[in-house]
């Protein structure tokens, strides 16, 4: 055990220093924190207890580009990078796949999805490009159907955009809303059924009504061109904002949130909102 240690030691100071790395050394560094003598912490992490890392680090990555922040991404493209190098690490311990799997597996997929780069195929738009891409895919994974192409959008992804993807799919086969107007109305109609199940007790009817509500939102969205998941997430940043205004205006004043009237309240943002 002792030389084990002193193995790792020496293995972790060669990496200490300098001034560039590359992958084989990020692969190198998580080998030794999950290996005998390694860091307690890495060594006892598994694929469920670090699954919502992955999520959380793309989302941060994801957050890097919308504000245009490119350190941040620099940033968060490494931490998406380590838990991809993470999960494979412990599969390399287990003998099934390791990173180097990974990689060709991609490669060899993208090779095979751009017959037109690769191949004497032809895809003068991206248009092209994308249809090839879902005929390839579809025979790949063996998907002859519509619905088992729907089945195969992951029920894990945010539920918008996972909306949007089912409608899109549906969409190739013409099962769709013939313009944004007529899914509009069918949002009116949902409205009219949500409010209606409000005013009874059966609150799996109301659930069930809102996220048919919801789902004609997206679909709405989606035929007018937007990204309903980004339209939302702009939202809820605007009402962060315009919160804040409201807030520091009370104090302000001199009291609290919690002395004024929702209605008091109401009128102070109305007026921000108009400022």
């Amino acid at each position: 055990m002792e030389n084990e240690n002193i193995d790792v030691k020496q293995r972790a100071a060669a990496l200490c220093g300098r001034e560039r790395y590359n992958f084989d050394d990020l692969c190198e560094i998580m080998e030794i924190l999950r290996g005998e003598g390694g860091c307690p912490w890495d060594r006892e992490q598994t694929h469920e207890s670090i699954r919502n890392s992955l999520i959380e680090e793309t989302y941060e990555a994801v957050e890097g580009i919308d504000n245009g922040d490119m350190a941040l991404l620099r940033e968060e493209l490494g931490d998406v990078m380590l838990q991809i190098v993470f999960h494979s690490e412990i599969e390399r311990e287990r003998g099934t796949f390791d990173v180097g799997d990974v990689i060709t597996d991609e490669c060899k997929k993208m090779i095979t999805r751009h017959p037109h780069i690769f191949g004497d195929a032809k895809a003068e738009t991206s248009a092209d490009v994308l249809d090839a891409w879902d005929k390839i895919k579809s025979e790949e994974k063996k998907r002859r159907t519509t619905t088992e192409k729907l089945r195969s959008i992951p029920a894990s992804l945010p539920a918008l955009m996972r909306a949007d993807k089912l409608g899109s799919i549906s969409k190739k086969v013409g099962f769709d809303f013939e313009s944004a107007d007529s899914a509009f109305s069918k949002l009116v109609e949902e409205t009219a059924e949500v409010k209606e199940q409000m005013g009874k007790s059966d609150g799996g009817a109301l659930e069930e009504e809102l996220g048919d509500l919801l789902l004609a939102v997206v679909n709405t969205a989606r035929l007018c061109g937007v990204d309903s998941e980004r339209a939302l997430s702009r939202a809820c940043d605007k009402y962060c904002r315009r919160f804040a205004l409201v807030e520091s205006a009370v104090i302000s004043s001199g009291r609290r949130m919690e002395d004024l009237s929702m209605s008091e309240l109401d009128a102070i943002w109305e007026k921000i909102k108009s400022e």
